[in-house]
């Protein structure tokens, strides 16, 4: 992508606000069109005159992650029987509720998911409408990054 326009990027935007060279940005996953249309996941940091974390921004570097082969091992590697497999859907989705992964590989980032958490960071529920389990927890991230509040949903119907 290099040479090419991404100033309306959300993650470039990002990038350019941080205020030091030692900061990050990070977009949700989105189709990007530049790479074919491929599911990415990415990071962003601005890019300082002498490599000196404080000095003049010259530019954004923004690496993007191949999505899609994490998304099959995030579903997929879910610890289900076989018969438990034919019946569950295993999704991740965004702090939004829209489907970044999904193991029946339907509604991918078109799907928007409605979790009743009732302020929980992980839970289940009977589905209100459908009657299907609903089992959810908030992702975590990790050491001082506090991640990007996905979460991780298995459902089953009854």
């Amino acid at each position: 992508m290099q040479g090419q326009n991404v100033r309306d990027r959300t993650w470039f935007s990002r990038a350019l606000s941080l205020r030091n060279g030692q900061e990050f940005a990070v977009a949700d996953i989105t189709t990007e069109p530049l790479l074919g249309n491929a599911q990415v996941a990415t990071y962003a940091t601005g890019v300082r005159q002498d490599g000196d974390p404080h000095a003049a921004l010259l530019g954004v570097l923004g690496i993007q992650f191949d999505w899609q082969p994490q998304a099959l091992i995030i579903t997929q590697g879910a610890r289900l029987s076989e018969e438990e497999r034919d019946r569950t859907r295993v999704l991740l989705t965004d702090a939004q509720g829209l489907v970044i992964a999904a193991s029946d590989g339907q509604g991918l980032l078109n799907e928007r998911v409605r979790l009743l958490t009732e302020g929980r960071v992980m839970g289940h529920y009977s589905d209100p409408h459908s009657g299907a389990l609903v089992a959810f927890h908030r992702t975590p991230g990790y050491e001082t990054y506090q991640g990007l509040g996905w979460y991780g949903v298995i459902v089953q119907p009854q």
